[in-house]
C-alpha cells in the first residue's frame, strides 16, 4: 500500500500538535512507524486520505458498535444541526437520552450527562468522596479511568501501597489518595481493605478491563468487591464507558448480575459523537449540584447534536436486542480461528474475547488474567503483525494492549477476509523468527 499522504500529514501535524495526534495512542509508538490519517468511515471500513480501504477493528475506540455513519445517527445529526449547536441550557432530548438509559441499566436511577469518559470518572470519584466524607479510592492496575490525576497512578513497590504518579503533573498529593490493587486479586483488596476500610470512599474497577488489553473478571472478582464495599460503607463504581451497551443492553453489571453504586458511561452513549455521563441511585445522585453539595459543571454537557446521536443509538440498540447474541457468536468464531491459526504458524497466543471485545496477545502464558499477564505479551511481534495486517487491509488497534471492537456492520465475508489474510500473515511472521 501507498502511504504517502499520511506521512506528509503526519510531518505536518508534528509542527503543531505534540506528537501530531490529539490522544497519544494514536501515534503508533506501541506498533512504530507513521500513523494512518483516514478521511471516510463506511459500515465496516475505512478509508485513508490514500485511498486506501481497511476492514476497522478500531471502531473509534468502541462507540461505533452498528457501524461507521449509520444512517439513523447520521439523520438525527443532519436533522438536530439545523436547529442550532449548543444552547448551554436545558432541552427535551436530554430527559429522553437520561430516560432511556435509566430503563436499560440496572444500578441507574438518575444520571447526569457529560463530555467524556474522563469528566464522567473524575465526577463519579468526587461524588463518592461527597456522599461518604471519605478520601481515598482504590482502583486497580492496568485498568484505566481516563486522564484525571486520581487515575494516572500506577502500584507502588508493595502488596499493600500507596499509588506513584505514573505521569508528569500528577501531585503525590493527588496520588496519595489512590490505592491499587491488582485485577482479579481478590486478597489483594482485602489487605487494602484491612489497613484502610473506615477511610476508603469507594472502588472503581472496570467490570470487564479493556485498556491493558480485554481481561475478563474471575468469577468471583467482581462479586467480592460488591462484598467488601458493603462491608465498610464503601461504593462500588464499575466504569463501564468502554462495556456500557457493548457486552449487553444494560452493560457488564447485567450481564454478571453486579450493581454498583455509580455507573460510568460514555462511548455508545453518542453513537460516536463526544457525550458521556455517571449515574447512581436516586439518593446518591442527589448530592449532585443543584440539589446537593459536590460540584460538578459542564456547558456543553447535553450537547443537542450528541444526544440526538446517542438517543438514536440507544433506540436502535434497545429495538433488536439479537444483535448482542449476533456480535458474540461472530466474535467467539474469530477469536477462536485466530487462536488456531497462531498455533498452526507456531506462535503462541491467548485470545480473550466477551461478547463484542476482543484482545489477542502474543504471549506464552495458558491464560492472561491480570496486567502482570498481559505485560508478558511480545509487543515486538505484536508490532509486525500489525503492520502486516495494516498492508492487508486490515485496521487493528495499534497496540497490544488495547481492545478490538466487532460491530454489526461486519459481514461475513469481512470476518473470513481477515481470517485468510491473518493466516498469511501468522505465517509470515512464525517462520521469521
Amino acid at each position: 500500500m501507498n502511504f504517502t499522504n499520511s506521512i506528509e500529514a503526519g510531518k505536518r501535524a508534528r509542527n503543531v500538535i505534540p506528537g501530531g495526534v490529539n490522544s497519544p495512542v494514536r501515534a503508533f509508538k506501541g506498533v512504530g512507524g507513521d500513523p494512518v490519517f483516514f478521511a471516510k468511515g463506511q459500515g465496516s471500513r475505512l478509508t485513508d486520505i490514500d485511498g486506501n480501504s481497511y476492514i476497522d477493528y478500531v471502531g473509534a475506540w468502541g462507540p461505533l458498535i452498528l457501524g461507521h455513519a449509520f444512517p439513523l445517527v447520521v439523520e438525527a445529526v443532519q436533522k438536530t444541526v439545523t436547529d442550532g449547536t449548543a444552547f448551554g441550557a436545558p432541552t427535551e432530548r436530554e430527559s429522553e437520552l437520561a430516560e432511556i438509559i435509566c430503563s436499560m441499566v440496572p444500578s441507574i436511577g438518575m444520571i447526569r450527562l457529560v463530555n467524556s469518559g474522563t469528566e464522567a470518572t473524575m465526577s463519579a470519584a468526587r461524588l463518592a468522596r461527597g456522599f461518604t466524607g471519605r478520601e481515598f479510592i482504590v482502583k486497580f492496575e492496568g485498568c484505566y479511568h481516563g486522564h484525571g490525576d486520581s487515575f494516572l497512578i500506577a502500584a507502588g513497590s508493595g502488596a499493600l501501597t500507596f499509588g506513584i504518579p505514573d505521569s508528569a503533573g500528577v501531585t503525590s498529593a493527588a496520588a496519595g489518595t489512590t490505592l491499587v490493587a491488582q485485577y482479579n486479586d481478590s486478597e489483594s483488596v482485602k489487605r487494602i481493605f484491612h489497613e484502610y476500610g473506615d477511610r476508603i470512599a469507594a472502588v472503581i474497577v472496570e467490570p470487564v478491563a479493556g485498556n491493558m488489553g480485554v481481561i475478563l473478571p474471575e468469577m468471583t472478582f467482581l462479586p467480592y468487591l460488591r462484598e467488601i464495599t458493603k462491608k465498610y460503607g464503601a461504593l462500588l463504581i464499575f466504569d463501564e464507558v468502554m462495556t456500557g451497551f457493548r457486552l449487553s443492553a444494560g452493560g457488564a453489571q447485567e450481564l454478571f448480575g453486579i450493581t454498583p453504586d455509580i455507573t460510568t458511561l460514555g462511548k455508545i452513549i453518542g453513537g460516536g459523537l463526544p457525550i458521556a455521563a455517571y449515574g447512581g441511585s436516586k439518593e446518591i445522585m442527589s448530592y449532585v449540584a443543584p440539589c446537593g453539595p459536590v460540584y460538578q459543571a459542564g456547558t456543553l454537557s447535553g450537547n443537542p447534536i450528541a444526544v440526538a446521536a446517542g438517543i438514536a443509538m440507544l433506540k436502535a440498540l434497545k429495538s433488536d436486542l439479537s444483535i448482542y447474541k449476533k456480535l458474540e457468536k461472530t466474535t467467539s468464531h474469530l477469536a477462536a480461528s485466530l487462536e488456531k491459526e497462531c498455533r498452526s504458524a507456531g506462535i503462541l497466543c491467548v485470545c480473550n474475547h466477551i461478547g463484542s471485545m476482543m484482545t489477542l496477545f502474543f504471549n506464552r502464558n495458558k491464560s492472561v488474567m491480570s496486567y502482570n499477564d498481559a505485560i508478558g505479551s511480545d509487543k515486538e511481534l505484536f508490532g509486525r503483525y500489525f503492520h502486516a495486517m495494516l498492508e492487508s487491509g486490515i485496521y487493528l488497534p495499534p497496540s497490544q494492549f488495547e481492545s478490538w471492537f466487532i460491530s454489526s456492520a461486519h459481514s461475513h465475508d469481512d470476518i473470513e477476509s481477515t481470517l485468510a489474510k491473518s493466516k498469511d500473515v501468522l505465517r509470515k511472521i512464525g517462520g521469521a523468527r
